[in-house]
Formats: C-alpha cells, sequence, structure tokens
C-alpha cells in the first residue's frame, strides 16, 4: 500500500501510510532520548550524558533519513499531481471542437460565449444566438447513408460560415443542429435579421455532392440579449424555443424568440405526456364520417377519424394532438389502436360497407408497415377487401421507392390505396401512372371554394377529368349544401363527403345508424337483439 489515505465509510478513521508512522517512531525516539539527556545532565551533572550520546546520535540521523526520504515522496506527489492536472486539461481542451465540422461543441460554446457575453457589455453591445435545425436531414442520411450524411453536414457548416459576421462563434450541438453567436451594435439590429435571413436562404439552395444534388432547407431561431435573461444558456434555450417554433410554422423559415412561445412549448409538453397515457388507456377512439355514392344517395363507407376524449378537458381536436404523435413516434401506437377498434366496430357492418383510413407520411417510412396491418386484420377478423388506406401527397416524395413497395404489398392482399389531399401536392400525371391507386380524393378546401373561387372550380375539373382518364373514381371531401353535391356530382365524383351527410360519429351511434338503414349483416342484427333483450 502507499503512503496515500484510504477513507472508509461508517465513521471509520483513516489508515496512517508506513512514512507516517516511521516520522512518529523516529521524532518519539528523538523526543525519549533527549529528555533522558536532560534529566541525567539535571540529576548527575555533565558526566550522566556520556552514555546517551550514541542513542542521540542515531535518533538525529533517524529523522535527518526520514526528512530526505519525506522531501523525495513530496517531489514525487507534486509530479503526479502536475501530470493529472496537464491530464485534465488536455482532456477538456481535445472534444472543445467537433472533428466532423470544426465547430465548437455545446460546452466550449457555452464558455466562450460567456466571456464574449461580458465583453459585449463593456462595448456597449448585444448578443444575438442563433439556433439553426436541418429539415430532411434524416431522410438524407436515410435515402444515401450516413457517409454522405457526414458529408453533407461539413458542407453545411462551410455554409454557415460564409454568412457569419467578423468574430462569431459557431458550435454543432449534436445532429444536424448547429447554433452561431455573435456580437451587434442594438443601434443597427437588422444585422441579425439579415444574418439570419442570408442563412435560410443559403441553406435551402442544392447542395451538390460528387453529382448528386440533395436540398435540404434550414429552421432558424433568433434570441437577442437586449431582449432576452441575459445567460448564455437561457439566449440558447430561447433560441431553440423560437427555432422550434419556425419547425411548426412549416419550416424553411426563421423565428424570432417570444415569451409567449415558452408559455405554448410548455402547454405541448404537458399534452405529450397526457398523449402518452392516452393511447394505451383508449382514450384516443375512431369516429366515423359518412361516404355517399354521389348517384345513388346511399351510404357506401366511412372515413374513419382520431378523436380524443380526455377525461378532464373533453375532446381534443386531432389538428393539436396528430403532429405531436408524429414528432414523437407515437403515431405508429396510436394508428394501431384506432385500427384495432375500427376493424372491431366495423367487421359486422354489411359486407359492401367500406371503411378509409388515413396513413401518417412517417409511418410511410416504416418498411414493416403492410406486414403490421395484415397482422391487424388478421387478429380482428375484418376483411381487407373493405379497407382503403388513404396516402396523402406530400408522403411520396420522402422516399418514393418504400413507398411504390409498401402499396404494392397492401394492394397484393386486396387493400385499396386512395390519393388523399389531391391538387394540395406536387403529385403529377407520371406519379398516378407509376402507382396502382384505386381512388383520387379532392381536398375539402377546394370542393369549399368552388361557388366563389373560378380557380378552384377549374382545379376541381380538372382532378375530375384525370380521374375519368386513368379510369381512377373522384371523392370530393368538405361537401357542405347540396348545391355543392349537384356541382361535383356533374363534374363526375363518384362519391361525396361532408357536413351535408351528418357529422362524424362515435362507433355506437355509427351503428344505430346502419341498423336503421338495415345496413348491419345477420350476425350484427343478431347481436343487437342480444343486447335489447337483456338491456329489457
Amino acid at each position: 500500500m502507499d503512503d496515500s489515505s484510504v477513507h472508509e465509510s461508517g465513521g471509520r478513521g483513516r489508515r496512517a501510510s508506513p512514512i507516517s508512522l516511521i516520522t512518529m517512531a523516529a521524532v518519539g525516539l528523538c523526543v525519549i532520548v533527549l529528555a533522558a539527556v536532560i534529566v541525567g545532565v539535571l540529576r548527575n551533572g555533565p558526566q550522566a550524558a556520556a552514555p546517551l550520546i550514541w542513542p542521540a546520535i542515531a535518533a538525529l540521523v533517524l529523522n535527518l533519513a526520514v526528512m530526505i526520504a519525506g522531501r523525495r515522496r513530496h517531489r514525487q506527489v507534486t509530479r503526479q499531481l502536475r501530470d493529472q492536472l496537464n491530464t485534465t486539461q488536455g482532456t477538456r481542451r481535445q472534444p472543445a471542437r467537433d472533428p466532423l465540422t470544426g465547430f465548437l461543441n455545446r460546452r466550449a460554446l457555452v464558455e466562450d460565449a460567456t466571456i464574449l457575453l461580458h465583453d459585449a457589455a463593456q462595448r456597449d453591445m448585444m448578443m444575438a444566438v442563433l439556433m439553426i435545425d436541418l429539415d430532411r436531414f434524416k431522410t438524407i442520411n436515410d435515402l444515401h447513408g450516413h457517409a454522405v450524411g457526414d458529408a453533407l453536414l461539413a458542407r453545411v457548416a462551410g455554409e454557415i460560415s460564409k454568412e457569419l459576421p467578423a468574430r462569431s462563434l459557431a458550435a454543432r450541438l449534436g445532429g444536424d443542429e448547429f447554433a452561431c453567436v455573435f456580437l451587434f451594435n442594438p443601434a443597427d439590429s437588422k444585422t441579425v435579421q439579415h444574418v439570419a435571413e442570408r442563412l435560410v436562404s443559403r441553406l435551402a439552395r442544392p447542395i451538390d455532392l460528387d453529382g448528386t444534388a440533395l436540398r435540404i432547407s434550414a429552421s432558424v431561431g433568433v434570441a437577442r440579449s437586449d431582449h432576452e435573461p441575459t445567460s448564455v444558456e437561457s439566449l440558447i434555450r430561447a433560441a431553440d424555443i423560437a427555432m422550434y417554433a419556425a419547425k411548426e410554422a412549416g419550416r424553411n423559415r426563421l423565428n424570432w424568440f417570444d415569451p409567449a412561445m415558452a408559455r405554448s412549448l410548455h402547454a405541448r409538453n404537458e399534452l405529450e405526456t397526457a398523449l402518452r397515457a392516452a393511447i394505451p388507456a383508449g382514450q384516443i377512439v375512431p369516429f366515423f364520417e359518412q361516404q355517399i355514392d354521389l348517384n345513388t344517395g346511399q351510404i357506401v363507407g366511412f372515413e374513419v377519424l382520431a378523436r380524443w376524449n380526455h377525461p378532464v378537458h373533453g375532446q381534443i381536436s386531432p389538428d393539436r394532438f396528430i403532429p405531436i404523435a408524429e414528432q414523437t413516434g407515437m403515431i405508429a401506437d396510436l394508428s394501431t389502436s384506432l385500427m384495432t377498434q375500427a376493424f372491431l366496430a366495423a367487421r359486422d357492418w354489411d359486407p359492401s360497407l367500406t371503411i378509409s383510413i388515413n396513413i401518417s407520411p412517417v409511418q410511410l417510412r416504416d418498411a414493416w408497415l403492410p406486414q403490421k396491418i395484415i397482422k391487424l386484420l388478421l387478429e380482428t377478423g375484418f376483411s381487407a377487401h373493405r379497407l382503403e388506406i388513404e396516402i396523402t401527397e406530400r408522403a411520396l416524395f420522402e422516399n418514393l421507392p418504400l413507398a411504390q413497395s409498401i402499396i404494392g404489398s397492401l394492394k397484393n392482399q386486396g387493400i385499396r390505396i386512395a390519393l388523399d389531399d389531391f391538387g394540395t401536392g406536387y403529385s403529377s400525371l407520371g406519379h398516378l401512372r407509376a402507382l396502382p391507386f384505386d381512388r383520387i380524393k379532392i381536398d375539402r378546401s377546394f370542393v369549399q371554394a368552388i361557388a366563389e373561387d373560378q380557380d378552384s372550380a377549374a382545379l376541381v375539373g380538372a382532378v375530375a377529368s384525370v380521374g375519368a382518364s386513368l379510369n381512377l373514381p373522384v371523392t370530393a371531401e368538405g361537401i357542405e349544401d347540396l348545391a355543392a353535391e349537384a356541382r361535383m356530382r356533374a363534374l363526375g365524383c363518384a362519391r361525396g363527403q361532408g357536413y351535408l351527410y351528418g357529422h362524424p360519429i362515435d362507433a355506437a351511434n355509427t351503428r344505430r345508424l346502419l341498423a336503421e338503414r338495415r345496413l348491419l349483416n345477420a350476425s350484427g342484427s343478431a347481436t343487437d337483439e342480444a343486447h335489447r333483450r337483456i338491456a329489457g
């Protein structure tokens, strides 16, 4: 064991080192010998000290040896401490920069920005913090591989550096998130706006990597020290909140921090926490919106819509919780729960009735999606031929080959596919031919504006013509009055849905509606009769 102290729990003392024991023994021996010399001299005179001369010399030599050994140990410990300090400082310096981009890491950014903020106060300057998050980077990384993703991040870092003022700090905080810090004159605050705008514009341009043009964009959040609390961490937090708001607003844009954003983010986080509990608790249930044959007026199916019956806040709109489910990865569990409930509710309806369920673009990134849907169909006993999956246009462009594979697998099982919200995205006739759709759905915004907007009327007419030429039936959403219904029928739309035919209703009320229309099969009617007898 060396001479370092060992601390033990339970209130026990520390064990002395060998050198400490020798030192105490040497000092004790010297004290005893000297005391004996003094006592002998006092009692018997100087001649009494003669026998103690050699023990006194031995004690002095031993003390001298101990002093030399202690000095050497002191130098050794000092050297060890210096080496340890140098190693620690080297370790702190080593990860200060991101090896991929050359930018600072978060810790180094906070340290350097704190010095810069102090400098700003001395010079009557203000600090701006920009948080930059790349849009669609994960898709590019998944499609082209991590090597291309890394090369893209390095190029992005170079593009960012070109737009920053002198004495700026730039950091990569992880993944595809960057931060920039610089000082500005508060009398010329437009400087910050211009820098942020140039960054958004530059990062929206295609980036060529080995002949491949990659398109990304950036969401930028901005905070400034004369508006927000003046600590670097709080400024970074404020800019991060503003960046998140820019993503929520549609991406490829910048947003200045506002305190209301923090309150909104807090509310969103509370909603996310509640949603995580709501899905397994069965609080999110299917509502059914009628789909009508425009030629006969008969019910031919229903679209399944998600509704959250919160035990405290009541019904929460899907516009609020669906985006959160998509962003947090909960959309798969939510969709599974919704499908299961809908399949069980509809399996004993009249076999002619179909149900349509919308699939999120996030779910189309899952190559196992067809197998998961087929598994649910088998478990619930619902026929694949009665299911129609709705896919929005924007979902096709994240990974068209994967979308083709998923659609093909679903079609092979007899499931029908509808292109939802047609006219709001970027689909072309080529995509309609390349993908085996069974139906086109016109977005409600065009249907509802058709009476007043000639452009909307022309677009609806064009979509109906495209559907007829490709032998694809067209469903018109958002029909709210008889005039719109007549117009859609005249344009050749096969189906219609909207408030003219009733608001979406839950499974129990849908069942009552179908019972009144005699659209439950025999087993379903028998089940209802049994329930009525039990209730009676």
